[in-house]
Parts: structure tokens; sequence; C-alpha cells
């Protein structure tokens, strides 16, 4: 058994690393259906119960204490409300319509299977819908906030419901394309819509891809006092048991933080998405290395309720569609903004309207901002429906 702690990060950065690049060289038909994420978690899990990683390492605590809100900072100090707003206008409150399609369906999700599952079921809950609102970063977030990888495969069935629902979903977004003309006619769109929102595209100020060292030294500083700030305020603030413990006040206060930052010249160093990604990765796979595999008869019951889950959320996009008068386009995107996070809506974008795929990574990074506080309100309502 490795029990020294870099050699611990090593071994999670080196799972994460191997299948990046299987992805990357290989573009293995697999890839599409099951993303890397799933097999970073999958093989430590795996490892774990071989006896090859340890279930408990001060590496791990490394990660979620320090590790985890950094990557918070990083990924939300990207965030461009205004250019975001400027080229999508209405379609914004589509997406957020789309979030709180999330919030409402994971609770009638959850009231409809909890039943089935074992106590302690709306933390899985709560973390998928940090996936579903945000992202991948969401989602770790949230399951750190409720020690999720310490209670057998909760973050597991998270993951994996994640996944197998978007092989469904992301093909209906696709193939909506196909019926733009009929949409346009139920929602009323203006005409001239699409060809504003390609005019606005085009005038989005884009990052550069140079990065220097003075670049990664401030984006250090930033993080470091920001996790410092955070971690000092959430031993202060007083713990609203079972849904707000210091780690959920913890990753709230770095969300604040990091999404104030993304409205300062800091949003414009470059850098920021990639080693916010790196960071992500190796804490997902070290949460698949602490947890056990207990708990998976929950799984039936737990896909069954993410389904249902996702044609809530498709009823209000298209509610929000009809409301707003947008095109399908928009509401696609809105979708897989929440649904897919940053890695999925660009492939949305591009089927539909290329020139929407800039637009589309800064709607996902909208989610990034919200998908914390709409996963930990989801949690409260399923502990009142328990």
């Amino acid at each position: 058994m490795i029990e020294n702690p870099a050699g611990v990060v090593a071994v999670l950065a080196g799972i994460a690393t191997f299948f990046f690049t299987l992805e990357k060289r290989l573009n293995w038909k697999v890839f599409s259906i099951f993303p890397p994420l799933l097999f970073i978690y999958a093989v430590p899990v795996v490892t774990t119960n071989l006896g090859l990683t340890p279930s408990k390492n001060p590496a791990y605590d490394a990660l979620k204490l320090y590790a985890l809100p950094a990557f918070l900072v990083l990924m939300l100090i990207d965030i461009d409300v205004k250019s975001a707003v400027r080229v999508m206008g209405k379609g914004i409150l589509v997406m957020l319509i789309a979030s709180v399609g999330v919030v409402v369906g994971g609770v009638i999700a959850y009231a409809a299977v909890h039943r089935f599952m074992e106590p302690g079921a709306w933390k899985i809950f709560a973390t998928l819908s940090g996936s579903w609102i945000g992202g991948t970063g969401n989602m770790a977030a949230v399951a750190g906030a409720y020690e999720l990888d310490e209670q057998g495969a909760g973050f597991g069935l998270a993951v994996l419901a994640d996944n197998l629902v978007y092989v469904i979903w992301l093909p209906i977004l696709l193939g909506s394309k196909a019926y733009a003309k009929a949409f346009a006619r139920f929602t009323k769109v203006d005409p001239n819509r699409v060809a504003e929102m390609e005019k606005a595209a085009a005038e989005i100020e884009t990052k550069s891809t140079d990065v220097k060292m003075l670049d990664l030294l401030t984006l250090l500083f930033v993080a470091a006092t920001c996790v410092w700030i955070a971690t000092a305020l959430s031993e202060i603030l007083p713990p609203l048991p079972p849904v707000i413990s210091q780690g959920t006040w913890k990753v709230l206060v770095v969300t604040v933080l990091g999404v104030s930052l993304s409205f300062t010249p800091l949003r414009r160093i470059p850098g920021t998405h990639a080693i916010a990604m790196a960071i992500v990765y190796v804490f997902v796979a070290g949460m698949g290395a602490r947890s056990s595999i207990d708990n998976l008869g929950d799984a039936p019951a737990f896909l069954a309720g993410a389904y249902l889950w996702i044609f809530i959320h498709g009823a209000f996009c298209l509610f929000a569609a009809r409301l707003f008068r947008v095109d399908v386009a928009t509401a696609a995107i809105a979708s897989a903004a929440n649904i897919g996070g940053a890695a999925s809506a660009p492939i949305v974008a591009a089927h539909h309207n290329e020139a929407l795929v800039p637009t589309s990574i800064l709607m996902s990074l909208i989610g990034y901002a919200v998908g914390n506080f709409l996963a930990i309100l989801l949690a409260q309502l399923c502990l009142m429906i328990t």
C-alpha cells in the first residue's frame, strides 16, 4: 500500500492524466458515452479495495481543506456575466429557470424514490443537482461539503447517474436542431434573434492563452487568500445541522468570494480554468479512493428518480423558452449549460450554431456560480420531505 502523501497524490494525478491522454490520443468512442470523469473516480475505488491505495491519508484531507476551495475560486473568477447577457439576452433567464427546474425535479424525484434508498439519500440528490446546475466542480464541492466520500458509494451513484442520464439527454438536445422551425412557431421567436446573437458573439473579448509566471503567482495569492478567509469565517459562522455544516459554510463563502472577484480585472488573467479543472479531477480521484462499495443497492431507485428528474427539467426548459420567446439553439444550450456543464455545452452549441460556442461556456460558468447555493437549497427541501 502507498502511504506517503506525495505518493498518493502522484497516483491520483497519474490516473487522471492517463484517462485524459487516452481520450485525446486514441479518441475511443467509449469516452463519448462514459467520459474520463467516470473512470477517474472508479479506478481509485478499485485500487483502494485491492489494498493498493489507502482509504485514509493526509493527502485526502489536504485536497478537501485547501485544493477544493482553491479550485472554486479559480473556476468562478472566469465568469463573465456581462458578455453572456449581452449575447444570450433572455437566454440567461431560460437557463436560470431551467436551474430551478433541476431543483423542483430533484425534490419530486426524491419524494418518489427516497423510501427505497438508505437514509441520507438527500446528500446524493444534492450532489447530483450540483452537477446538473453547474458542473463537475459543483458536484465535487457539494459532495465534499457533506463528506459523501466517507459514506459508501453515494458519490459514485451521482457520477453514474450523471453519465447514464446524459447519454439519453445529449442526443435529445442535439436532435432538437431538426425541429428548429416548429420550435420557433411554438415559442413565437423574433426572426432576427439568431442574427443578433451571432453579431454580439463576434464582439466577445477573448482571454490570452499566454500564461506568465506573474499570472500564476497572482492566482496562487488570490486563491490562498480566499481559502484563508473562507476557512476563518466558516469557523465563526454557526452551523445549522444537518444541511449547513462548517464545510458547507466554507463552500458558500468561497463561492461568494470567487463570484465577486469575477467582476474585477482578475478575470482576464489566463490559465484559471485549466488549473481549476486539473485540481478538481485530482480531487475526484481522491474521493474515489476514500469511498467504499456499500449502498450500491440504491442504484436502481436513484437512476429511476434521475430519469424522472431530467424530464421535469426539460419541461421547465420548454416553459421558459415559450415564456421568453427564444429559439431552439438557445433553449438547448441553456439545458446543456446546466446538465452537461462547460464540457458539453460547447458541443451542443457547435451543433446548433458555432458562433455561440464561446457564449455557451460563459453560460456554464454562470451555472457554476449558482450551483452550490441551489444544491444546498435542494438538500434542505429534501430533508423537509423526509
